[in-house]
């Protein structure tokens, strides 16, 4: 019987398509894989070009700033390559800190690179902090950049100052720091009167007067009177209030803070210095490259600039011989000889 055309309507779609229109559609999904493999080809091409173009209009712009304005090329410049170095340095950061989670280690127990990375991202990341407070207010942009430009050393983190600014910064808080040095030792002459044993007393009076006149202590001669620091008189909980102010100016900690806060953080900066000391003895010195010599002379009290890295090497293995010898409670011994063994050691370079 024949049937009739809505039947065969209703059987096909029953049936479903047919062989020809399923070899069709695999045919359009086998096309469908290159084409989007095409697609991100060409998308990556056309990335690569923006790119590159872009970099070729910066060349042309940075070039154009140092024909025409060559003083703002050199902070466009200076705030570029500080912007990079921050970014790497965060990076670094970072993968330190992933580094001790998987490895459960305490800061201790870092390698001396990666220890000095730490507190001095710290370090910049407190000075930081003022001026993201002052840039929250709506259009106070204008005035962070004002004041970044006029206040520099006070605003900017080390990473967006000029090379001639870091020569001159670092000696303006060396210079800060050195006016310090006589009412440390002033402050020191006095607290060794209220010592309980007259040999000690009279050593370390002896010691002050010689160091005031011009002399640089050997290490052997501090380390005889550790004694004297670890006690009473002379322990870092137990100095008068402008002594530590005066030692505080030394470690560039800022002496406006109540007295408890002020002693709290003078021990934890020592003692990080320490921790610095044994991480730098177990690398050797002379696995340091110049820079690092001199960054941690002074971070330890020496100017370095005016010094030869040989001068620099002979001051910092002093320094280790004695800072690797204290105990933790021997901290103000550590804390008085970043002025006793840097005062009087600056020397033109031959």
């Amino acid at each position: 019987m024949a049937l009739s055309m809505a039947g065969c309507r209703g059987l096909l779609w029953r049936l479903g398509p047919g062989p020809a229109a399923g070899l069709s559609r695999s045919r359009r999904e086998l096309r469908l894989p290159g084409r989007c493999l095409s697609t991100k080809a060409g998308s990556r091409s056309v990335l690569a070009a923006l790119v590159s173009t872009a970099k070729r209009i910066n060349r042309r712009y940075e070039r154009f700033l140092e024909r025409t304005f060559p003083r703002f090329y050199v902070l466009h410049s200076t705030f570029t390559r500080g912007i990079q170095a921050l970014f790497l340095e965060v990076k670094e950061i970072r993968d330190i800190r992933s580094r001790m989670a998987r490895q459960r280690l305490s800061v201790q127990q870092l390698p001396y690179r990666d220890m000095e990375r730490l507190r001095q991202f710290r370090r910049d990341l407190i000075k930081a902090v003022p001026i993201g407070i002052i840039a929250i207010p709506p259009f106070a942009n204008f005035l962070v950049i004002i004041l970044m430009y006029f206040f520099p050393r006070q605003l900017l983190i080390r990473h967006f100052w000029t090379p001639q600014q870091q020569v001159e910064f670092l000696a303006t808080y060396d210079a800060i720091r050195r006016d310090s040095y006589p009412a440390v030792l002033e402050s020191l002459a006095r607290a060794a009167r209220s010592l309980p044993e007259p040999q000690l007393q009279s050593r370390l009076q002896q010691l002050c007067s010689e160091v005031q006149r011009g002399s640089q202590p050997r290490v052997a001669e501090l380390c005889a009177l550790r004694g004297a620091f670890s006690g009473p008189g002379l322990a870092l909980n137990q100095l008068q209030l402008c002594h530590v102010k005066a030692l505080s100016r030394v470690l560039f900690l800022t002496p406006h803070l109540p007295a408890p806060i002020l002693r709290h953080r003078l021990r934890s900066h020592v003692l990080e210095i320490r921790q610095l000391d044994r991480a730098l003895q177990r690398l050797s010195l002379g696995q340091l490259r110049e820079e690092e010599l001199r960054a941690a002379c002074y971070l330890r009290g020496l100017h370095s600039a005016p010094l030869d890295a040989a001068s620099c090497r002979a001051w910092l293995e002093q320094w280790l011989g004695l800072s690797c010898r204290l105990e933790a409670s021997e901290a103000s011994l550590l804390a008085h000889s970043m002025v006793l063994l840097s005062l009087n050691y600056v020397r033109p370079k031959e």
